[in-house]
């Protein structure tokens, strides 16, 4: 079957000031590098095969760290960058509810697009990479959307807060994904911030 380990990337600053991200694209703090390196001590572990990343440099610096404990195969897949928010990006969670209480954000990417572009992305990995082991360095926003739509909204966009560094699981089995686990902390120290 074909593994997928979602990996939320490491903290940025905006994260710590609850600022929403989107597709601006903000840079690791040290606090998000040091989390990138305790996901690559974890992971080196277990047995994988590739590390897939969004293009966003968050992302990609946590993919990089812990690919230098893992010296795998890595690409950037477009399919996997953070969904747009529009003119609430730079906006804290505070600053958001005023402007727009309905969480209606101008210009932001349209939610089944989304959605398509992220099943999308997943068909392709299990097209390409079947029976393989798979790490994804992605968002909140996308791994959330992942996690809603494989439990029918259960859990994920709404409902599942993901913390900085995270990695949840899912795998491919008879035609359909499903998740193993998700928002797991433990290879994480206290010391580092857990937004």
């Amino acid at each position: 079957m074909t593994i997928v380990c979602l990996i939320r990337h490491g903290e940025t600053d905006w994260n710590a000031q609850g600022k929403i991200q989107g597709k601006t694209d903000i840079p690791l703090n040290e606090a998000g590098i040091q989390q990138a390196a305790q996901c690559g001590a974890h992971l080196i572990a277990s047995e994988w095969d590739l590390i897939i990343t969004s293009p966003l440099q968050r992302a990609r610096r946590t993919a990089e760290i812990i690919n230098e404990s893992l010296e795998l195969p890595l690409l950037e897949m477009e399919e996997f960058a953070e969904k747009h928010f529009g003119d609430a990006e730079g906006l804290t969670y505070e600053e958001r509810a005023l402007t727009y209480p309905d969480r209606h954000y101008p210009n932001q990417e349209d939610n089944a697009l989304f959605a398509e572009r992220l099943a999308t992305g997943l068909k392709i990995i299990n097209d390409r990479y079947p029976e393989q082991r798979v790490l994804l360095v992605s968002h909140g926003g996308v791994i959330n959307a992942i996690l809603g739509e494989l439990s029918d909204g259960e859990i994920g966009s709404g409902k599942t807060r993901l913390l900085n560094a995270c990695l949840s699981h899912i795998f491919f089995d008879k035609d359909n994904w499903i998740i193993r686990n998700y928002n797991q902390v433990s290879h994480l120290e206290k010391s580092v911030s857990q937004r």
